[in-house]
């Protein structure tokens, strides 16, 4: 696994409450949820162009940049959302869960599914708004 200069690797060995819930298995499905995202986010951003749409139209793309954002988010962190917000994690084959059963370790990931969360919207408006104000008809 490579990391961006200045960053170290993200080792997924076990639950880490607030920084780590998900293994290999989950950690590729929530990169295939950003991958698509990002397609679908491209595709709608060309059907509004092709179209002709008014520029409002463009902050669709809130929705699906956003939902490719907190893919990519995940994925990277190694953190799953809902599993942080739904006290479960898990590290073995898909569709399986372990409860988090510490009260402290529940409201951490609680935390970090929010900070997810807002990161994910933060981009995806930020993405809708860009394209809303881009100039080209």
């Amino acid at each position: 696994m490579s990391s961006a200069p200045g960053l170290s690797p993200i080792n997924v060995v076990s639950y880490q409450s607030g920084e780590c819930n998900i293994g290999p298995e989950e950690i590729a499905r929530r990169r295939r949820s950003g991958h698509i995202g990002l397609v679908v986010s491209v595709a709608v951003f060309a059907l509004l162009l092709a179209i002709a749409a008014p520029h409002w139209t463009r902050l669709a793309l809130v929705l699906t940049a956003g939902g490719s954002a907190s893919g990519y988010l995940q994925a990277r962190f190694h953190f799953c959302a809902g599993f942080g917000a739904s006290g479960v994690y898990n590290f073995g084959p898909l569709g399986t869960v372990q409860k988090v059963v510490d009260p402290a370790a529940r409201a951490r990931d609680r935390l970090k599914s929010l900070k997810i969360g807002a990161a994910s919207l933060a981009i995806g408006l930020a993405i809708g708004i860009g394209a809303a104000l881009l100039p080209i008809r």
